[in-house]
């Protein structure tokens, strides 16, 4: 008898300290306070259309023709491998693009920033890089005045790259600037 009650005591401090201890490392989720926006977001559009206008940019042709972009003509590749850095050719763009969402023809508008890689890398790796280089793109967007619920980041990594050699996964480091269309309420049923 002694033995048992010795056992349910130490069991009954197991199971307490077990508690405790997860207590300690439960993680709480922030939520974001600012509401979205009124009606279902669509997904963005196929960037098959969008137009390489710098080494790191792929800007939507709505985008282009509402804000005027002519594009940079470079011999230089896309991100270099394993970056995140703008070039100054993307900062140009970005300038105009900013221009257009806070005073121009877009303002208000809000745009989705889709960081790309090449495949090289583990799908995680490669996600975490498409994140990188498109939070790049919102910072320099935001230190221009572009408020953050008009920028919709998202990575889609590696998962539509389409190159097979380094000359073609240039092409897949990219950050795709699109303009984020939303449904009316009324036709969310």
């Amino acid at each position: 008898m002694k033995t048992m009650t010795v056992a349910l005591v130490l069991a009954a401090a197991s199971l307490a300290a077990c508690s405790k201890d997860k207590a300690k490392t439960a993680k709480t989720v922030p939520t974001d306070p600012t509401p979205g926006p009124v009606g279902t977001v669509k997904k963005p559009p196929v960037v098959d259309q969008d137009q390489q206008v710098t080494p790191s940019l792929a800007i939507a042709p709505d985008i282009l023709a509402a804000c005027g972009i002519k594009a940079i003509t470079t011999a230089n590749p896309t991100f270099d491998t394993d970056q995140d850095e703008l070039t100054a050719d993307d900062r140009q763009i970005l300038d105009q693009i900013a221009t257009c969402l806070t005073t121009g023809p877009l303002k208000g508008k809000t745009v989705s920033l889709i960081g790309r890689a090449d495949p090289r890398g583990t799908e995680e790796y490669n996600l975490g890089l498409g994140s990188r280089r498109a939070h790049s793109v919102q910072q320099y967007l935001s230190r221009l005045g572009v408020g953050a619920p008009q920028l919709a980041v998202t990575t889609r990594g590696a998962l539509d790259a389409t190159g097979s050699d380094e000359s073609t996964w240039k092409a897949d480091r990219r950050v795709d600037v699109q303009l984020q269309q939303t449904l009316p309420p009324e036709t969310m049923n």
